[in-house]
């Protein structure tokens, strides 16, 4: 009753990348750092991975996660919600294990540059603040405030989150972060009840920028093939 599952979800359809899940990065298909990291964290008890494809199924397996069904497709397209598998997966074990784990986390493919530590903070801080959720972000590259802007009805840039004063550097707006994929942290009943991360108390755990890319296309995973090399040279931990 009281384990913590990890969950990986990953689909065989990604239109940025196509195959990315299972993609050669730095010597191993993408989806097993994701795999590896939760094996290496010792406070996790079991690795599920859910997939609508064959292919990331055996990988995943080959290893060491759990593959105990495959995703049905109409939980796995481009415009479904990840939520709704995440619903699927926990209904999955609930049904099998006739109970919710402890917390679920769900521990995305793309962010290979996380590390262990990251996970146990996100863990920390669940079980401290015992909140719906923990997320995690790293501090925003450019403000709404200050540097981001949108369109109007005409057509015109304006500043995407006006403020009454004015700003003049980005230092003095008020500070933002990038939500990143390196590990959500959640509980199950939440996961089960709600629609949508935000309608419950939530809670942020900051990454350092080099271990918080999120790889979507080419460009990410090149520069993301790049930092791990510099970590695997000692540049950084």
């Amino acid at each position: 009753m009281n384990k913590i599952i990890a969950f990986i979800f990953a689909r065989g359809g990604s239109k940025g990348l196509p195959g990315k899940n299972i993609l050669n990065f730095c010597g191993k298909p993408l989806i097993a750092w994701s795999i590896e990291h939760a094996k290496k964290c010792k406070r996790i008890d079991r690795i599920i991975v859910s997939t609508d494809c064959v292919k990331i199924a055996k990988i995943a397996s080959k290893y060491g996660a759990e593959v105990p069904f495959i995703r049905p497709s109409e939980l796995a397209q481009d415009n479904t919600p990840e939520w709704l598998a995440w619903q699927h997966t926990l209904t999955f074990v609930r049904e099998k294990t006739n109970y919710y784990p402890k917390m679920m986390i769900s521990m995305p493919t793309t962010s290979p540059l996380r590390s262990i530590d990251d996970i146990n903070a996100c863990i920390d801080l669940f079980e401290t603040k015992n909140p719906d959720a923990v997320i995690t972000v790293s501090e925003s590259r450019r403000s709404p405030y200050f540097n981001m802007v949108c369109q109007d009805v005409i057509g015109r840039s304006v500043l995407a989150c006006p403020l009454n004063k004015k700003i003049y550097n980005r230092q003095d707006s008020p500070k933002t972060y990038d939500m990143t994929t390196v590990a959500y942290v959640l509980n199950p009943k939440f996961v089960i009840k709600k629609k949508s991360l935000f309608e419950g108390i939530v809670y942020q755990v900051n990454i350092p920028y080099e271990r918080s890319l999120d790889i979507d296309n080419q460009a990410d995973f090149d520069f993301a093939e790049l930092l791990m090399k510099q970590r695997q040279q000692g540049s950084f931990k």
